[in-house]
């Protein structure tokens, strides 16, 4: 492109100057002819008044040296009554020319030898006409021609130059950036996610960086939305894995029972490492488009009514409270249900056979409240168990199911916080907002706790005693 544009001002500067100094150059050299036939012509009337009062030789020859003439002047003053014809200084032009401007009675030039001549014609008293002869040189009519046209040559040259200059700068500034832009390109096609382009250069070259740069984003954004994707998906699997673990645990001894855990466990283990690697995706929000939502209490009714018949097959005690009524949220359905799943498969699979569990539901004036409870030893690091892609450490656990569980509350300006429940475990418990809006940071307590408003229906259903059924 930086030569295209050199070249095309190449050709374009050219085109002008020889379209503007070749006439130029004619003119000049027209000019310096006028001013030369011009000078002549002066000198031939400077004798005009003396050829029209006498004809003698010698006042003539007087009159034309006192001219000053130093390109040579003749006078040719044809035989009147039977006298000689008369011819003062140096012919040059012929015969011919010399007859032929008496005839027609006008000025006219010739071309000699050395230049050319200016034959003027002058009428004599005795009815005669004279021809003035003034020698012109080459010289002379060429007189500052060339010089001219060197200073024309000079100025074309020095144009196309200045353009050709100018036309190498701009395209500096437009093939910088595309080149960058090709670079990005590149770039990103190599896998190079972080590569972006600077905003510079002409308007159409900025509009092309700011279409790579959104491009560019959309295209981490996709990838980023896919490894969560393909993480969640994994995590779900937990669900089935732990009923498959809990039947396989009963099978009993016996090879073929053997064989089915081992399996188990293999499953679990490859389920573990598409999750590890699906780590590095960023957190997506978890809640539902404008206007979307579900019945957080008929969510919660339904996958109680899974895990409750694994939990009797455990020996686990378990209570659900507050979903005998519609409880409205702006979460999406399934991801409500991967949420509670991820909750409660935590419980199943940390926590030791028997150990009770409950799950309730508060429904407030601006937020909906889901609160896991367990009697299981509890989570010695909350903080380390909140952490994306991190778990205890202690358990193999990869941390995406409260990971899952964070991003759909934080979705809705809620939040999730981890500390002791009343049955002697863990509690989980997920601040639904029911407006979007942001809350106020609420104060923590001890080990992660959140210390609860001691007014209104939440306070009182904090502090209700728990019963297992």
């Amino acid at each position: 492109m930086r030569w295209a544009l050199v070249k095309v001002s190449l050709a374009v500067t050219a085109m002008v100057v020889v379209a503007f100094a070749v006439p130029l150059g004619l003119v000049v050299r027209e000019m310096a002819r006028d001013r030369a036939f011009a000078g002549a012509e002066r000198e031939a009337a400077a004798v005009a008044p003396a050829l029209s009062i006498t004809t003698d030789r010698d006042q003539l020859e007087r009159v034309v040296a006192s001219t000053g003439s130093d390109t040579g002047m003749a006078v040719h003053i044809p035989a009147a009554d039977g006298g000689e014809a008369l011819e003062i200084g140096k012919r040059r032009a012929t015969p011919e020319d010399i007859a032929a401007v008496r005839e027609l009675g006008r000025a006219s030039t010739s071309t000699v030898s050395g230049g050319s001549t200016l034959l003027q014609p002058v009428a004599l008293s005795s009815g005669e006409i004279a021809v003035v002869e003034v020698f012109v040189p080459e010289s002379e009519v060429t007189n500052g021609v060339g010089t001219a046209w060197a200073v024309l040559a000079g100025v074309g040259v020095a144009l196309i130059l200045g353009s050709v200059a100018v036309a190498d700068r701009l395209g500096v500034r437009m093939v910088r950036p595309a080149r960058r832009l090709v670079e990005g390109a590149r770039d990103l096609g190599e896998g190079k996610l972080g590569a972006r382009v600077r905003e510079e250069g002409p308007t159409e070259l900025r509009l092309a960086a700011v279409a790579f740069n959104s491009m560019a984003d959309q295209v981490v954004q996709l990838l980023a939305n896919e490894r969560e994707l393909a993480a969640d998906l994994s995590h779900r699997l937990r669900t089935p894995l732990t009923v498959l673990r809990l039947n396989a645990a009963s099978l009993g001894e016996g090879p073929a029972a053997e064989q089915t855990r081992a399996a188990v466990e293999q499953l679990e283990r490859e389920v573990d490492t598409i999750i590890r690697t699906a780590r590095e995706a960023k957190p997506q929000t978890a809640a539902a488009g404008p206007g979307a939502g579900c019945d957080a209490a008929e969510v919660v009714r339904e996958r109680m009514a899974f895990w409750s018949a694994l939990a009797e097959d455990e020996g686990r005690k378990w209570r659900m409270a507050g979903a005998d009524r519609p409880v409205r949220i702006p979460v999406a359905r399934t991801d409500l249900a991967a949420a509670l799943d991820a909750l409660l498969g935590n419980v199943f699979r940390h926590t030791a056979e028997g150990t009770a569990f409950a799950v309730d539901v508060h429904n407030g004036e601006d937020a909906v409240i889901l609160l896991v409870s367990d009697a299981g030893p509890g989570i010695p690091d909350p903080e380390t168990a909140m952490a994306r892609g991190r778990g205890s450490g202690s358990d193999g656990s990869t941390g995406l199911g409260l990971d899952i569980v964070r991003r759909l509350a934080e979705g809705t300006g809620g939040d999730i916080r981890i500390g002791p429940s009343v049955l002697g475990g863990t509690e989980v418990r997920v601040w639904i907002q029911l407006d979007g809006r942001e809350r106020a940071p609420r104060r923590r307590g001890h080990r992660g706790t959140v210390r609860r408003r001691a007014t209104g229906r939440l306070g009182a259903f904090s502090r209700r005693p728990r019963s297992l059924s």
